[in-house]
């Protein structure tokens, strides 16, 4: 399932609508060359999550009791260069952070990580962060606030460090601005392969992320979408096989349509495939669906593997992930998953 599938809210700049920085901030990491483009290049936010082991997840003007409260880092940009990057590609992140402790504890975290943050700047504002409830079984339900996120714009700097990429990604959660930036890099014979993550309801991305005319755009554009039940329902009014078959008929090339516990369909020209979840004991649901597009990457977009053997090493990768607390509790290294797969 993946990480935007629970409910989040952010809140937007309405004067942010330029489609460039003005370049009032610092870059991170500018010891790097920013020319010098990774493999997999993610579009997209690193947060710091604060999560609450609840009693239950509660319903309109419900309540809960949450025994104890942690915090990680997470983000779905940050996971899934993290998750790439645990599978042995080089990966970067084009973020934005604020110019607060949160944004100062971020830059902390990427600039030890295996992620170049070249393109990661502090600028002034709230840092994007979120509040996770989650209950014994795994499920959770986000909270997302600040306004760091969804002030991001692409530079020149960007559009380059993107176009050098031999994969691109980008979560809807992105402005909308970022996307037709991307749309149009996209749209260049020599692009490298994009990946959309269609992760939340129509509703949530209102005013803060990709509008519903740029998705139909993506679904034409993306060398691979990828959407999960719920937001799968908000945009077509189907699930499953029934959206994999629908995006198609629309004109994408290759989909992935998740349904976490459920296993998923991916689709392309061979057909329909329908995959299984990898059973384990979850712990914790959050940034299963991260890791799971970033082994899709590294296998469907990146590697020779058939849609079948992508969507099994990305289960896989999916399950590890899920067996420990955090949004990155267990990002697997190829090791790992390979090592899953002989088990079952």
């Amino acid at each position: 399932m993946p990480d935007g599938d629970a409910d989040r809210s952010d809140t937007c700049d309405p004067g942010a609508d330029a489609d460039t920085d003005a370049g009032t901030g610092t870059d991170l990491g500018a010891r790097r060359d920013p020319a010098a483009s990774p493999a997999v290049v993610t579009v997209g936010a690193a947060t710091v999550d604060r999560t609450y082991h609840v009693s239950n997840i509660p319903g309109a003007d419900g309540g809960a009791y949450a025994g104890t409260v942690a915090e990680s880092f997470g983000g779905v940009g940050a996971n899934v260069a993290l998750a790439a990057a645990r599978l042995g590609r080089s990966a970067g992140l084009v973020a934005r952070l604020g110019d607060d402790d949160v944004g100062a504890r971020v830059a902390t975290d990427l600039d030890g990580s295996p992620v170049d943050d070249a393109r990661v700047r502090r600028e002034p504002g709230t840092s994007t962060h979120c509040v996770i409830l989650r209950d014994d079984t795994g499920k959770r339900s986000i909270v997302t606030a600040g306004d760091s996120a969804s002030r991001l714009r692409l530079d020149d700097a960007d559009r380059r460090y993107l176009s050098g990429a031999e994969a691109v990604f980008l979560t809807a959660y992105n402005p909308d601005p970022v996307h037709r930036a991307a749309l149009e890099l996209a749209a260049d014979t020599d692009a490298p392969p994009t990946v959309f993550d269609l992760s939340g309801r129509l509703a949530e991305l209102a005013g803060r992320g990709a509008s519903e005319a740029t998705v139909d755009r993506w679904v034409e554009t993306a060398d691979l979408f990828v959407v999960g039940d719920v937001a799968a329902e908000s945009y077509l009014g189907c699930t499953g096989r029934e959206a994999a078959a629908e995006l198609r008929a629309r004109g994408a090339d290759r989909v992935a349509a998740t349904s976490g516990p459920d296993g998923a369909v991916l689709a392309d020209h061979t057909g329909l495939h329908e995959l299984s979840a990898v059973a384990v004991d979850a712990v914790d649901e959050t940034g299963a669906g991260d890791a799971y597009v970033a082994a899709l990457i590294d296998r469907w977009m990146l590697s020779d593997a058939s849609a079948r053997e992508a969507g099994r090493f990305a289960a896989a990768a999916a399950a590890f992930n899920v067996a420990s607390e955090g949004a990155r509790g267990a990002l697997a290294t190829r090791a790992d998953v390979e090592s899953l797969l002989a088990d079952r």
